[in-house]
């Protein structure tokens, strides 16, 4: 069922989000690739409705958090508390301790909230009073922005940034997917009815058939190339990291396996690379101010680089 079950998570996805496939197959991927994943779009798109539902199609163990700005690192992370009858302190662990984290609104925190995550999402583990604990694996993070209401929100930094392997919109549905969805909630949530499908041995079983997809020494000498060239495109301050390669390299595995494909194509590469890297660039200030984004930038790079033949 290694390849069988991120299809099945995606067919219950789809059965909630109507019009979404493709958001669905790449979410899904970038779970079983290990990757964390942003998704940053409007008001009433389905970030949310998107994030529960694929926590609830798997039996797992899920946390949400509605990030605030009085929100604390302790909130997220746990704390120790003395425990008068045993004259000792007792972890008392928070949401962050599960296979899946809801980080809703995640800029609504302040910047030493957000940077409790740092170590979750990049290690699996976090450090309180100087003991290290290991978080569940897999461990996955989902998050959800708003770009355009900024009144009380903090610019995630780019550190945090880099540590989401993708970065989605939703945006709007098409009508008839939009008319679908008004008999669907008629009676009762779609959410409602949602049935686990899979279970964490069956994730784990898929990341390690994506191993077994082929990648040519010249698609990873590819990857490189593209994350490279982010580094001295012109309107880039900051360029992507290596961490970029390598989730550009692991999501393309998961999702040509997904695909039902033994081996990655170019064009599977050059589909994913703006959701990998848009989001890691820090663009240099007059181009920002000029109203360039980062995603015109990877559109300008996979037409400059050379694709292997």
């Amino acid at each position: 069922m290694s390849i069988g079950a991120p299809r099945a998570i995606a067919a219950r996805l789809a059965d909630v989000l109507h019009g979404q496939d493709g958001n669905i197959r790449k979410v899904v991927s970038a779970w079983v690739a290990g990757l964390h994943v942003l998704l940053d779009d409007f008001p009433g798109t389905g970030k949310t409705t998107l994030a529960k539902a694929l926590a609830r199609s798997v039996r797992a163990d899920f946390s949400r958090v509605q990030f605030t700005p009085d929100l604390l690192p302790s909130d997220i992370v746990g704390v120790s508390i003395f425990d008068a009858p045993t004259q000792s302190f007792r972890f008392h662990q928070g949401p962050v301790f599960a296979h899946v984290l809801l980080a809703d609104e995640i800029n609504r925190a302040s910047p030493r909230t957000q940077s409790a995550l740092l170590e979750a999402m990049a290690e699996a583990q976090v450090t309180v009073d100087g003991q290290r604990r290991v978080l569940p694996q897999p461990y996955f993070v989902i998050a959800t922005q708003n770009p355009v209401e900024q009144a009380g929100t903090y610019p995630l930094p780019e550190a945090q940034m880099d540590r989401f392997g993708i970065r989605l919109g939703l945006g709007y549905v098409d009508a008839e997917s939009e008319e679908r969805l008004l008999d669907y909630t008629a009676a009762h949530h779609p959410l409602d009815r949602l049935e686990p499908c899979a279970s964490i041995a069956d994730l784990l079983a898929a990341r390690q058939a994506a191993e077994a997809v082929t990648v040519a020494p010249a698609l990873r000498r590819y990857i490189v190339a593209l994350v490279n060239a982010t580094r001295r495109h012109p309107s880039v301050q900051m360029g992507a990291s290596p961490r970029a390669s390598i989730a550009l390299f692991q999501l393309a595995r998961v999702l040509a396996q997904f695909d039902g494909e033994t081996y990655v194509t170019p064009d599977l590469i050059q589909e994913i690379a703006p959701d990998v890297l848009a989001h890691r660039l820090a663009l240099d200030p007059q181009a920002r101010y000029s109203g360039v984004q980062g995603a015109e930038v990877i559109r300008e790079i996979l037409r400059q680089v050379p694709v292997p033949v």
